[in-house]
């Protein structure tokens, strides 16, 4: 009927007939279109998936990989991470694409499409100490087929979904109940429960979410306020940031204790960091210093601590003064103010300096990071010169990070022993290459510079090979720093030297619940509640590593 109109039949008979033919080849026109749409569906939903399988692949090779190799770029850890922001949008993406594929088939009707069915991997069982509340869904009290009313239950089937129920607040009420002698009418009441802070309205619970809130999860007391708020718990900015004041000051007794413990080691690892801190009309940057002990590498049972401190700039002062009772050996990078701790005159005691290949190695690696230049090439930028030398440097490096990796863990004389026999003639080989090269090299030169900076240094980077407590790399407190770096994005600056101080001390308690592998907000709460009426003499008792042994022992008799 898209022909001329003198095709029309005059007709009528003629003309129903038409029109029916007409309407039956749009109707399988449409269904045809129907048809094929949800075939694109299914097909999008199954390239959705492929996709989505294919990072998730991907994310798994390069974890498996870094277990296995370890780390082979200085980025791997930032690379894992987008790989996973990325399978979270595929995943988002391909579970949409589920969604319209199958509403595309059942608006096909009975077409031969059939939905794409994604093969998703089997989901782990629940956890078993969480609660299960039973809701039973009556079954049929007749039968579906016959009508008959004698059934009898045969079993049941299980379905499980996980749920959150909200928060709760509640008001304690700690009622004294008062009573009078009629003998003498003296009047008699029990005393006071201890408070975590004199005077104080919040329970420990809440001061731990508050405190691991601000300090370890990085959400500034505002944002807080504002959550509490939309609960229906009115409380000030003013009134919590009272509170984490309080909390800090009868806190300070373990963070003197965790102090004393990192600086009771042989070897200590020492980094810093920036964070801005609010000055008026504008912000500073001030520095956050840490020092980490940690004897596992060694096979140490000494429980790893760490301790931060705060400094409005980064002087040669502040780490004199952290470390001024300390004589051992400081694993660190090459900053000029750790200089007058290698002094021979020094007083308790000279530090041995031992250098960080992580941080020598990361200079070679900028010089050789073959991916950067072909990216910046692909987006039409100049890219960055690739130095070949600098490649056989990071190549190098790494055979003695191979090395390491095979010998943590061992106690210090199979360390030392395997150093002499396999490092030993690796480093060797590395100086002597280094020097010769060197040698043919302009002083402006960028891996000639790389090169100065471990040459000028040589005897701290090979301290390593004669001393098992020695680590090859500083990465310990660059782990510890690490949590403050992310946190920066959220919390912006510190508002005050003071609060740059509470923060240090915080960072310390929380970051070595970490170490420890201990909740900070549950060690935080328990702490807060004891520690008012504990006893001074065994405050030890509630240090993180005692603690948590001191639960297990609980989990035991229970």
């Amino acid at each position: 009927m898209d022909g001329d109109l003198s095709d029309i039949p005059d007709d009528l008979e003629a003309l129903r007939a038409a029109l029916i033919v007409e309407r039956d080849r749009r109707i399988a026109a449409e269904a045809d279109a129907i048809a094929a749409r949800a075939e694109a569906a299914a097909a999008n939903a199954k390239v959705s998936s492929t996709e989505t399988l294919i990072a998730h692949m991907k994310l798994q090779l390069e974890k498996l990989r870094r277990e296995f190799y370890g780390t082979r770029s200085e980025r791997t850890a930032r690379l894992i991470e987008q790989m996973e922001l990325q399978l979270e949008e595929l995943e988002a993406s391909v579970s949409e694409d589920d969604l319209a594929a199958e509403q595309a088939a059942a608006r096909a009707g009975t077409t031969n499409v059939s939905a794409f069915t994604r093969k998703r991997p089997a989901r782990k069982p629940f956890p078993e100490h969480l609660p299960r509340e039973r809701v039973v869904v009556p079954g049929p009290t007749t039968c579906a087929c016959c009508g008959s009313s004698r059934v009898s239950k045969l079993g049941e089937d299980v379905t499980e979904t996980l749920e959150v129920i909200p928060r709760q607040w509640k008001v304690i009420q700690h009622v004294r109940e008062k009573f009078t002698c009629r003998e003498c009418e003296r009047i008699s009441q029990a005393p006071a429960p201890f408070h975590v802070i004199p005077r104080g309205w919040a329970g420990p619970s809440l001061l731990a979410m508050i405190l691991f809130e601000k300090f370890g999860q990085h959400q500034p007391l505002n944002r807080q306020a504002e959550r509490y708020a939309r609960e229906g718990v009115p409380l000030s900015l003013s009134t919590l940031a009272d509170q984490v004041g309080a909390c800090v000051g009868v806190l300070a007794p373990i963070f003197e204790r965790i102090q004393a413990h990192v600086f009771s080691a042989e070897r200590i690892h020492g980094d810093d960091t920036t964070i801005p801190v609010l000055a008026k009309s504008k912000t500073d940057t001030a520095h956050i210093w840490t020092y980490v002990r940690d004897d596992r590498p060694f096979g140490g049972a000494t429980p790893p601590a760490a301790v931060f401190y705060y400094s409005r700039d980064r002087t040669g002062l502040h780490p004199a003064r952290h470390l001024a009772g300390y004589s051992g050996i400081l694993q660190a990078d090459a900053y000029g103010g750790y200089k007058q701790l290698y002094e021979e005159g020094r007083s308790p005691g000279p530090i041995l300096e031992a250098a960080c290949w992580a941080h020598a190695r990361r200079k070679f690696f900028v010089l050789a990071d073959v991916e950067t230049s072909a990216r910046r090439r692909a987006s039409n930028q100049s890219p960055a010169p690739v130095f070949p030398l600098a490649l056989e440097a990071v190549r190098k490096i790494d055979v003695l990070f191979d090395i390491e990796r095979a010998i943590r863990g061992l106690d210090l004389e199979a360390r030392k022993a395997a150093r002499q026999e396999r490092s030993v003639p690796v480093v060797a080989e590395f100086e002597a290459w280094m020097r010769a090269e060197r040698a043919t090299m302009s002083r402006h030169n960028d891996v000639a510079k790389a090169m100065n900076y471990m040459l000028k240094r040589w005897d701290a980077f090979t301290r390593f090979l004669d001393d098992g407590r020695i680590c090859i790399t500083n990465n310990a407190a660059e782990r510890a720093l690490r949590g403050i770096a992310l946190g920066r994005k959220s919390w912006l600056f510190a508002g005050s030297d003071r609060g740059g101080q509470r923060a240090a001390a915080m960072y310390s308690l929380i970051v070595t619940c970490k170490l420890n592998d201990v909740d900070p907000q549950a060690w935080l709460a328990d702490v807060l509640a004891r520690i008012a009426e504990h006893p001074v003499q065994k405050l030890d008792e509630l240090l993180p590593w005692n603690w948590a042994a001191d639960q297990e022992l609980r989990k035991l008799a229970a």
